[in-house]
């Protein structure tokens, strides 16, 4: 990258139009973010420590958690950092990690809420062939699978915008380094790089939800299809968490990089919402509506409680 640029670092200016709410702004995203933090490892511990959750459902929901912790993490503390008072500067290659690891999470944990919707298709249509379809093998292969379309796409975002001239100047009009903020400050014609970020993002992000609503169209059939009513009320409350947190994700991103012209206010707004909100509210929706996670969490709470007081 170091032929391609004569910056050493770039400037984070943050979000914008927030002069003089640092403070408040700390405390708010600090308290959020320590929240997503415990929340989503409350729920994994949860699901590692219960034999009775041991099942490919909750394999997956255990490895989201995973995500929703690391994914805030890739933009969350360079933010506290400089709310702060510290410094607002990023190297050079530190804001190239930022946006590789960034995309690299926000995409195969996109990839990761299709799987979860073909693991309810196949509980809920194919109940009696569940556990002979969803085998450990499939379950670790369709994760690896993921993780693989995370890796090429991230490498091809950042590589495509990283090999653009940098100049000067290096003010980033955003809280993190993301395409639509660091492509304006190319010293070169970004055009085809922007083509790419929009058209890989875009056609990524609108094939996974295509897939998300071809599994949960079936769903919605098989549950109609239910004579009781506690049955369909059963399925349906196993889903409907899902479907929550798969409009949290998929709502941000496609606006952030289908509008034609990129409002820096707008923009920072919805990144928020999907770098640092969504990943808290995941925590709340699947230990609030799921009865599973919920007993599983007592005994863990019960457990902790005994271990203090003895």
């Amino acid at each position: 990258m170091g032929n391609h640029s004569l910056l050493n670092e770039f400037i984070l200016l943050g979000i914008p139009q927030s002069e003089g709410l640092e403070t408040v702004l700390l405390v708010i995203f600090s308290s959020i973010y320590l929240f997503t933090l415990l929340g989503n490892l409350l729920i994994f511990t949860a699901i590692i420590s219960s034999s009775t959750l041991h099942t490919p459902m909750y394999f997956f929901l255990g490895l989201l958690s995973v995500f929703d912790m690391l994914f805030p993490s890739v933009t969350c503390p360079k933010m506290l950092f400089y709310l702060s008072g510290l410094s607002r500067a990023i190297s050079y290659k530190g804001c190239a990690a930022q946006l590789f690891f960034y995309h690299l999470l926000g995409s195969t944990e996109g990839c990761l809420y299709s799987v979860m919707a073909y693991d309810r298709y196949v509980a809920i249509c194919h109940p009696l062939r569940y556990m002979l379809i969803m085998k450990p093998a499939v379950c670790v292969s369709l994760v690896m699978v993921a993780l693989l379309v995370g890796c090429l796409q991230a490498t091809t975002l950042t590589s495509f915008t990283f090999q653009l001239t940098y100049c000067g100047p290096n003010q980033v009009d955003h809280f993190f380094c993301d395409i639509p903020a660091v492509l304006p400050l190319a010293c070169t014609d970004s055009s085809l790089a922007q083509r790419v970020g929009s058209i890989n993002v875009g056609l990524l992000a609108l094939t996974l939800l295509f897939s998300v609503c071809v599994s949960y169209t079936h769903i919605g059939i098989a549950i109609l299809r239910i004579r009781s009513a506690e049955g369909r009320q059963k399925a349906f409350s196993t889903c409907s968490a899902h479907l929550t947190a798969i409009l949290c994700a998929y709502g941000p991103v496609i606006i952030i990089y289908l509008q034609r012209t990129p409002n820096p206010l707008l923009g920072a707004v919805v990144q928020i919402l999907n770098n640092i909100v969504s990943p808290m509210l995941n925590s709340l929706i699947y230990s609030l509506r799921n009865k599973e996670v919920k007993r599983s969490l007592k005994i863990v709470f019960q457990i902790a409680v005994f271990s203090v007081q003895e």
